[in-house]
Formats: C-alpha cells, structure tokens, sequence
C-alpha cells in the first residue's frame, strides 16, 4: 500500500478522525497479528519522536492504516502512560513514560560504560569476580563483569538476573528501595535456596537497615553453595542509589577474616564509580 504524506496541522480531534467509513484492515489471527501490532505500536512512537506531535489521520496515513487501527494503537500506548493527548487540539504526543523508560536505558548504558575502569581495575586489585548489578523490577541484572586472576575460571554472571534478598548486590539494591516497594517484597513469601538463604521478614528486614546504615552487604552461601560476595551502592548525582558494585568468588579464599578488608576496597570503588556518576559534585 502506497503511504500518503504526513498531512501536518490537522488540528482534528480523536473522536472525528476515527468516525466514517468501517475498517478496511483485513482481520489477522494468532502470533502473526501479535507482532504486526507491536510493529505497527513502535512505529506509532517513531513517528511521534520524529513529528513531535501528529494526530489520528496522520498516523493512520503514514502507516499505511486506517484511523480506527491507528486509534487503536494510540488509546493502548495512551493507557500505558507513552503517549499523551492534546484535549483542544486532538494531537498525540510522546508523553512521560518514554522517559522513565529512556531513563532506565541511559543509567544501564552509563553505568555499564563508567563502570567498565572501575570493575576491571578492583578485580586486578583483588583477583576475584566484580560485577555491576542494577535493578530489574524485583530483580537485580548484572551489567558489567570483570574477572581477576584468581577467578578465570569462574561462571559468567553477566546479563544474569539474581534475587534481591540472596545476593549481596540484591541486598544493596534491595535495602534503599522506597519504604513502600521494600515492604511490599518483603511480605511476599521468598525463596530458600540453600540452607542459608535469609527468608524470615524480620530478620531480613533488620538485615537491610544495617546494609543502609553500615554501606555495605555481604553474602555467604546463600544463593549457591560454595560463593561468597561483598557489595557496595552506587550513587547517582542526586544521591539515589542506581546500582550496586560486587566482588564475589569461593569462601575458601574470602573467608570471614577477609570479607572486611574486601568491603572496603569494594566501597571505595562504589564511591568511584558513584563520582564518575555525578555524585559529590
């Protein structure tokens, strides 16, 4: 189908553009019709990034589609807060979720890039395994790795996404979320994954407080037998915590002597990272 050009300045509203004739597009089934949709949906936030703002006909035009399956499109990206509407004047536009969304991408990308000096440098340092762990709903994602020499054999945690109250990173992350969010995680029913996995809302909550109050946290063996790790926040330039810096490896050689001395190499490179972020500035 021929795209007709962008008619800019229609000023007209939702409900006239998606009035007359019925839809012509012909009615798809199945997997086929969930991805022609989510297409057609990226294609509508395109066109808004590049117009800065269109309305129904416009869209329906430069996708190729008639206005009722452009509204279509518009009222669910409207419902999940990406896109808003001009009541007077009936024009769609790329509205605040875009950013909340932009905004978790960019502090992935930045943290990831300033980051990557700070994990190789702490894992030449200690010889063992450093990651960089940021939030991912009620998870905590690795996004960057470096290994000492100490640990070239051990397994890739990159990309991985681990539980918030088994891992020290998670521990980190978990204890400055907002009093609200932490408490709803909190009185969920959590995970045992070995016989040391903290899952009593009392002790785990009391756990917390320390890990906010003390900097640091620190987990042994409690997502896998044999591992041992030690985390510290990292700040942004408002002073939020937007990840968490570890360095993990077997206990046989961070045995609890040596977890202090390895905590504090592991905050001075959080304050680092957390400088290279903005933070103190």
């Amino acid at each position: 189908m021929t795209r007709k050009q962008s008619q800019v300045g229609t000023g007209t509203s939702s409900t006239s553009d998606t009035a007359g004739a019925p839809s012509t597009d012909k009615p798809a089934k199945g997997p086929a019709s969930s991805v022609q949709s989510v297409d057609r949906a990226v294609s509508v936030l395109e066109i808004l990034a590049r117009h800065g703002e269109a309305g129904v006909t416009e869209i329906a035009d430069d996708l190729g589609v008639h206005k009722s399956t452009a509204f279509r499109l518009l009222g669910v990206l409207e419902n999940r807060g990406l896109v808003g509407q001009a009541k007077d004047r009936g024009k769609y536009f790329l509205a605040a979720g875009m950013l909340r969304l932009a905004g978790a991408a960019a502090v992935r990308l930045d943290i990831s890039q300033e980051g990557a000096p700070v994990c190789r440098d702490l894992a030449d340092e200690l010889g063992e395994t450093v990651n960089i762990a940021v939030l991912d709903e009620d998870m905590a994602v690795n996004v960057m790795q470096a290994r000492g020499a100490a640990a070239v054999t051990a397994q890739n945690w990159l990309g991985r996404r681990t539980p918030l109250h088994a891992t020290s990173s998670g521990k980190v992350l978990f204890a400055h979320l907002s009093p609200v969010v932490r408490e709803g995680l909190l009185a969920r029913t959590l995970p045992r994954f070995t016989e040391h996995t903290t899952v009593r809302t009392a002790t785990l909550r009391t756990e917390l407080e320390k890990v906010a109050k003390q900097g640091f946290a620190i987990a042994v063996e409690e997502l896998e037998l044999g591992l041992a790790a030690v985390s510290a926040p990292v700040r942004a330039h408002d002073g939020k915590v937007i990840g968490a810096i570890s360095v993990s490896g077997p206990v046989f050689r961070m045995t609890e002597e040596h977890l202090p001395e390895l905590a504090k190499s592991t905050v001075a490179a959080a304050v680092d990272l957390s400088q290279r972020m903005g933070h103190g500035f």
